[in-house]
């Protein structure tokens, strides 16, 4: 039951690289934290490590315990390698919208895939479900554990103690900090840690348009994951959000191809969201402002949408109906 060696010790500590040429008539700097290049290929291997070490300590995770989780998908290979590691099952509720590469990769790595087919009828949306059948899950399995990444604390405290102070010790300086939001514990994290520090970085969220997070009424679809959700994560605090900046799908394949064209860093859909937001409020950058963006994960998972023309061609041929624009907020109460 030991986490700190093998692959585990091998997860944080991911490369910051300059974005120069996708940037490069910018009058401001932006780095990339590429939370990619960690083993599983995303920063959800930062939450799965946190979630069960801590669980670990305090006894809710022994030896034979079944770990279970609803996931889009990547918090699900976290945890389904860390559980492999450990010689414990693990089961995965996922949904529909879960990328085939996703499903091929969490089922080598031993999980049990529960797909959730149809979406919550009161919302539309599939979070509602996969929560429900989660609990359905825990009162049938005896000795079995949720990581629970939409209320667990341990969550966002991962990138309390490692993503913020890594991303500290390598620029100093960090004037904004860019990052995508869906169960809010990286934002959430990092923006304690700048609070706590007493440090004036400027936090900018990044949510899809179609979201309720900052207050969207949830009309407008999402068909990529990694951006927004159908519920107000409990682990959001907006108060330490400087500004919210809304993407839609078309502007996250647009900031991946271009990221891919720029600087062959092959990211997935919400990287690209949250460099196209750079740009969305690059007029309200200060000249020298040094911008820090966290690349979530690895874009070979997205094969079948971002990167595929033919479905790229569709989603920009025919959006769906009530598909918000790109645009963003600052100040006061938040709306797409």
């Amino acid at each position: 039951m030991e986490l700190n060696e093998g692959i585990a010790a091998t997860i944080g500590r991911t490369p910051l690289v300059p974005l120069k040429r996708m940037f490069k008539d910018a009058p401001f700097r932006v780095y990339a934290k590429l939370e990619l290049m960690n083993p599983g290929g995303s920063a959800k291997d930062r939450t799965a490590l946190h979630m069960v070490k801590q669980a670990i300590k305090r006894g809710e995770i022994g030896p034979r315990t079944t770990v279970i989780e609803s996931s889009s998908g990547n918090l699900a290979v976290s945890l389904a390698q860390i559980c492999g590691y450990l010689g414990l099952p693990f089961i995965c509720v996922l949904d529909s919208r879960t990328t085939s590469y996703h499903l091929r990769l969490i089922r080598s790595l031993g999980a049990r895939i529960e797909t959730i087919d149809k979406p919550d009828p009161d919302t539309g949306e599939y979070l509602p479900a996969r929560i429900r059948r989660v609990k359905e899950l825990l009162a049938e399995i005896p000795d079995s554990y949720w990581t629970n990444q939409y209320e667990n604390p341990d969550n966002y405290l991962a990138h309390y103690e490692t993503t913020m102070p890594e991303l500290r010790q390598e620029l100093g300086r960090i004037d904004y900090l860019f990052c995508g939001v869906s169960t809010c514990g990286t934002i959430r994290g990092c923006s304690e840690r700048i609070r706590d520090d007493k440090l004036p970085t400027r936090v900018v969220a990044v949510d899809a348009a179609g979201s309720v997070i900052f207050g969207g009424d949830g009309r407008a679809a999402r068909r990529l994951p990694g951006l927004g959700a159908a519920i107000v994560p409990k682990q959001l605090r907006s108060e330490l959000v400087d500004r919210v900046v809304y993407v839609d799908d078309l502007a996250c394949v647009r900031g991946c191809h271009d990221l891919l064209k720029t600087e062959s860093i092959l990211a997935g859909a919400s990287s690209g969201g949250v460099l196209e937001a750079i740009r969305l409020i690059q007029d309200d950058i200060p000249a020298g402002s040094v911008c820090a963006a966290i690349l979530v994960d690895r874009g070979d998972r997205y094969w079948d949408t971002v990167y595929n023309e033919e479905w790229t061609a569709r989603l920009a041929e025919k959006p769906l109906a009530n598909e918000s624009v790109a645009g963003s907020f600052s100040g006061g109460e938040a709306r797409p």
